[in-house]
């Protein structure tokens, strides 16, 4: 079976949507399946217009923008109308199965289009929700005219592709809610792959000193610095923490949009000597940085997108055996089991989340507990192997199940 994969971005840039993909990808050749690879305008790596990472093929999008491109609406279009013209090009090449297009919307019809002149069926995978994410990120508001026409194209792509995936329960609850049939989507969960996290990495003390860190006991943040990852509520929640626990410290690892207004709330709050940001720092290090933490931290702010879609980040947590708190978003509710795998208070709760950190911290004599629930969570249920077969039925049901 030959799959063609529509992508907003891949490797070698490095995001959650980036690692599902590669995840995906490695674990459906596992199966013996043929995947080919095309990414939108949107991959801004530089690089070859076929480039290979990672032993994955991409064939990237070229795209020239003249100045009506520019505009909004009419940029959108004229990238779809790129992203069309490659995918013809490499669909008519290789001659595909199956086009299977992940969100956002605007990879779902030029592979709409491209599988109709072909005769193809097309999967539609969505990740999030196009009009929730322009919401974070500031470029419309909820209910907006922009909102509702986005909304609606993306509902329009569910009704009008062949299968829907959605990577956890929010995002299908809420497709349900809009009347598409519920036997027409579904879920292939976030995961990880175990064979790349070690569990219970020691502390790089090395490191430790070099930060500033030794003595301390350390929460940390490692990601991206997006406004709705609510690190600027971890910060104040930071005051109360320490008049309990004055030996605490904050690490956070890795930038985005909100890194200089958390350096700026550091500075208002007085905590230059708690807070060490690192910046963002290479993959293959990663491990260290963790290894230094005693408690991840993931105070998502309550909206659309966190309660409807779930992260990566507490699944790679649990993975290592490493204790977590967060904010009872949808999101986390779907992967965290308070008390059990992990700790959840109130989403925008500052004095809660100050309140979980202390109590958690108190629980040593469960810790132990509390990492091999997580772990065990991951390698029963939250693995890649079994998520990526989930595909089977998808696939199968568009060409027939011996062919999938």
């Amino acid at each position: 079976m030959r799959i063609l994969h529509v992508l907003d971005h891949s490797i070698p840039l490095h995001s959650g949507y980036t690692f599902r993909t590669a995840a995906i990808l490695r674990e459906q050749r596992k199966l013996g399946w043929d995947t080919h690879h095309v990414t939108s305008v949107k991959h801004t790596a530089p690089g070859p217009l076929v480039e290979e990472v990672d032993g994955l093929t991409f064939h990237r999008t070229p795209w020239t923008p003249g100045t009506i491109d520019r505009v909004p609406l009419l940029r959108e279009r004229a990238q779809m109308r790129a992203l069309e013209k490659r995918l013809l090009e490499v669909a008519s090449d290789i001659k595909p199965d199956v086009i299977h297009a992940h969100s956002p919307v605007l990879n779902a019809f030029p592979a709409l289009l491209v599988a109709r002149r072909l005769d193809i069926p097309v999967v539609y995978e969505i990740r999030a929700f196009w009009e929730d994410a322009a919401v974070d990120h500031g470029t419309t508001t909820e209910g907006s005219l922009r909102y509702r026409a986005t909304r609606a194209m993306e509902t329009r792509a569910v009704f009008t592709v062949d299968a829907v995936t959605t990577i956890c329960e929010g995002l299908r609850r809420d497709l349900v809610e809009r009347g598409v049939p519920e036997s027409k989507i579904t879920v292939i969960p976030n995961a990880v792959d175990i064979d790349n996290f070690a569990y219970r990495v020691p502390a790089d003390e090395a490191l430790r000193a070099e930060l500033g860190l030794s003595g301390k006991r350390v929460l940390g943040f490692i990601g991206s610095f997006y406004a709705y990852e609510g690190l600027d509520l971890l910060l104040r929640a930071l005051p109360a923490i320490l008049q309990k626990a004055p030996d605490v410290a904050v690490l956070l690892t890795g930038g985005g949009p909100q890194e200089q207004n958390l350096k700026a709330l550091v500075q208002e709050l007085g905590l230059q000597d708690h807070v060490k940001f690192t910046g963002r720092v290479p993959h293959a290090e990663v491990q260290r940085y963790y290894s230094l933490v005693d408690v991840l931290v993931y105070p998502r702010h309550s909206m659309r997108l966190t309660d409807l879609v779930t992260p990566l980040k507490p699944l790679e947590a649990m993975a290592q055996g490493l204790l977590l708190v967060a904010s009872d978003v949808g999101g986390h509710k779907e992967l965290i089991r308070d008390g059990e795998t992990g700790m959840l208070f109130r989403a925008g709760d500052a004095d809660d989340l100050a309140r979980s950190v202390l109590q958690l911290m108190s629980m040593q004599s469960r810790w132990s507990q509390i990492r091999e629930a997580g772990r065990r969570f991951v390698e029963t249920e939250r693995n890649w192997t079994n998520s990526v077969a989930r595909y089977r039925g998808v696939y199968g049901s568009l060409l027939g199940q011996a062919a999938a």
